[in-house]
């Protein structure tokens, strides 16, 4: 019971990642929190588990991202982490994503976590007590994957974001570290994984170790860091990715461009 204590509110939980690790977390000891935009039985059902609390809201504006933290708050008591895992993607090339395709993206990946970060700094600032933020980034925030380039983009911002945030409120006890995973074998990924030969030939070789992730192992990490064991962190960023950051490029390309 590595998280016995721990009262964690995680974003965007109600998704195949987030419920998963909801679990792993309440299995852990942590009362957990979570919050999407899902209608509140439909995300109980996919939830499963009596343990988890859950709120309903949008923290993409100042007003609801502090009504979240309140209604975490109301739920399980001040807390001890925030997990920002909301995020969308949509695909596409770079000469194909619209306007509204990048506008939604950063709106959904970096400006709700930011402002649902806030809410919650604050609140710790203002109960002078520490706290914890994990930014859920991607392997991608470093390696550019075709056909997601404002999300991967989007990532990376939140990697900056997350350090800020680690080096502006290191002296109030406030830390702040990003879990950066690889290629989960849920929604898209194990949709385009199922249904498109190029994209699975890509995936396949792409991943060292040679499978898709599972929820499990992104839980696994998610519980070290919401954990004393991951207490001398901050700023920092642990990728679970399989190795797929080890490959520069699509790794049927060598150094001058030429096939394998």
């Amino acid at each position: 019971m590595i998280s016995t204590g721990r009262r964690v509110l995680m974003t965007g939980g109600a998704g195949a990642i987030g419920s998963v690790a909801a679990r792993a977390l309440a299995d852990a000891g942590a009362q957990v929190v979570v919050n999407d935009l899902l209608d509140p039985a439909e995300a109980v059902g996919r939830l499963a588990d009596p343990r988890i609390s859950y709120v309903q809201g949008d923290g993409g504006t100042t007003s609801g991202s502090r009504a979240i933290a309140e209604a975490a708050e109301a739920a399980v008591g001040t807390l001890t982490d925030v997990v920002l895992l909301a995020g969308i993607v949509r695909t596409g090339g770079l000469l194909e994503q619209t306007e509204d395709d990048v506008e939604a993206t950063f709106q959904t990946n970096v400006v709700t976590s930011l402002l649902t970060a806030q809410a919650c700094v604050q609140r710790w600032k203002a109960l002078a007590v520490p706290g914890n933020l994990v930014f859920i980034g991607s392997w991608v925030q470093d390696v550019p994957w075709p056909g997601i380039a404002p999300y991967a983009a989007s990532k990376a911002a939140l990697r900056s974001l997350a350090r800020s945030f680690a080096r502006e409120f290191a002296a109030d006890g406030i830390r702040a570290n990003v879990l950066a995973p690889g290629i989960v074998g849920v929604g898209m990924a194990k949709h385009q994984w199922d249904t498109e030969p190029d994209y699975r030939r890509r995936a396949s070789r792409a991943v060292p170790l040679g499978a898709l992730q599972t929820p499990e192992s992104v839980a696994d990490a998610l519980i070290f860091l919401c954990s004393p064991m991951s207490s001398y962190m901050t700023g920092s960023t642990l990728v679970i990715d399989g190795g797929a950051g080890l490959y520069p490029m699509d790794p049927e390309e060598t150094a001058d461009g030429d096939r394998d």
